[in-house]
């Protein structure tokens, strides 16, 4: 049986060929001129000519060359061609803009009286014992105890489900020796952000402490950019140490993706054992109740959503198959803040460009939809178009661009069985 979508696909072609030529349907795949006359149907999805000039009783005349060109279904209306043509060209522009980094002026040069400042830039979505750990070695790791705790400002159902205040208010209660480290500042939404702001206060160096699964993530970076959204002498990166999922004690094994699953499950008695001892049982267990309520675990949930690396065997099923991560979609790298439109999607990482044209690859458990802004206006401010997918803004300005691009719709309206 024929498909629903392989009929529309078919029924275009059809009438695309039929308007162009300036035919009028009868609903049921006939075909007349503007005399009233029938000249064609709708075969196989193409249009199958009679000839114009049939008469009655008699053998037709041969088409005209003319005839021939004008039915065949590869003519292109040249005004169509023309648009497509522009937006070919606007395609590959863009594609080739974002392959190189952005053209810029670079820093603006401040004068350097500071040294070096250590940043741990993460989620924390919940906090843990283990990130106890990550702050310590920062601590150590700094000059003089110049150093910065930066949450990110990631907030989701899934992945992140404390927002941003409440996030950096449990853990100024859970890690009192770092509290005035820990920054709450909107303006902070990307490591980038943060290493911006620390070339203006005019340090000289940094050094990022990560992770040893990040590394190479901010070594890459973080040192491309330098000399282009900030000027320093030495961008340094150093690993906390190896982190073990198995590991039974409650600061090597501990992560926010084991918290999150704990929560999940209901499982109070996990859960307790990954937060420090500077919350009671009484605190840690609200903060279990807000994780959980952030989730909205009543909703249902899986778990290669809210901790990939526990399921990662359905997460990579589903990008597979193409339910997530589609080209074009506005997606967040989860250790870093970079918001980014996806153009290439690899076995299990996916290239994305920011709107600044930094480009960037992220494993596709460290990425999640960004779905932070909603806008249905076409215009997101004056001369620039709403770009965010999945809105219906960006639907009206996909649809100008597309020519046909509702017909199909029309074509149901009008043609189904009252």
């Amino acid at each position: 049986m024929k498909s629903f979508f392989k009929f529309l696909s078919e029924a275009s072609t059809a009438v695309q060929q039929a308007q162009r030529m300036g035919l009028k349907g009868d609903g049921h795949g006939g075909w007349y001129d503007k005399n009233g006359e029938f000249v064609a149907k709708t075969e196989k999805g193409q249009l199958k000519f009679y000839n114009k000039r049939q008469s009655v009783g008699k053998q037709d005349p041969p088409q005209t060359e003319a005839e021939k060109n004008y039915s065949s279904p590869n003519l292109q209306d040249p005004a169509i061609t023309q648009k497509q043509g522009d937006l070919q060209q606007m395609a590959a522009q863009q594609q080739a803009a974002a392959q190189e980094p952005p053209a810029q002026e670079g820093p603006p040069p401040v004068e350097k009286t500071k040294g070096t400042l250590t940043v741990a830039f993460g989620r924390f979505n919940p906090p843990t014992t283990g990130h106890e750990k990550l702050l310590d070695t920062v601590a150590k790791s700094s000059d003089d105890g110049d150093y910065v705790i930066v949450p990110s400002r990631s907030q989701d159902k899934k992945k992140n489900p404390l927002d941003p205040d409440t996030k950096v208010s449990v853990m100024r209660q859970m890690f009192p020796q770092h509290s005035e480290k820990i920054v709450n500042d909107p303006a902070n939404r990307t490591i980038f952000d943060v290493l911006k702001k620390a070339h203006m206060d005019g340090y000289t160096n940094v050094r990022i402490i990560g992770g040893a699964d990040r590394v190479k993530e901010f070594e890459n970076l973080a040192g491309n950019y330098n000399g282009k959204l900030y000027q320093f002498d030495n961008v340094e990166v150093r690993s906390a140490g190896e982190r073990d999922p198995d590991a039974e004690d409650n600061v090597t094994g501990m992560s926010a993706s084991k918290q999150r699953k704990a929560a999940a499950e209901g499982d109070f008695k996990t859960f307790a054992k990954g937060v420090p001892s500077t919350l009671n049982q009484k605190q840690a267990k609200e903060l279990y109740n807000m994780i959980r309520s952030g989730m909205n675990i009543k909703e249902g949930w899986n778990l290669w959503e809210i901790a990939p690396k526990f399921d990662w065997k359905n997460l990579r099923e589903n990008y597979v198959s193409e339910r997530i991560f589609q080209i074009g979609q506005l997606v967040e790298n989860l250790n870093t803040g970079l918001v980014g439109r996806i153009i290439r999607r690899g076995t299990n990482y996916l290239i994305c460009v920011t709107e600044d044209n930094i480009m960037f690859k992220s494993w596709i458990k460290d990425m999640m939809e960004y779905t932070e802004v909603k806008m249905n206006k076409k215009m997101r401010e004056p001369n620039k178009p709403n770009t965010l997918v999945g809105t219906d803004g960006y639907r009206k300005n996909v649809e100008d661009m597309t020519p046909g691009s509702s017909w199909g719709i029309q074509f149901i309206n009008k043609y189904r069985k009252k």
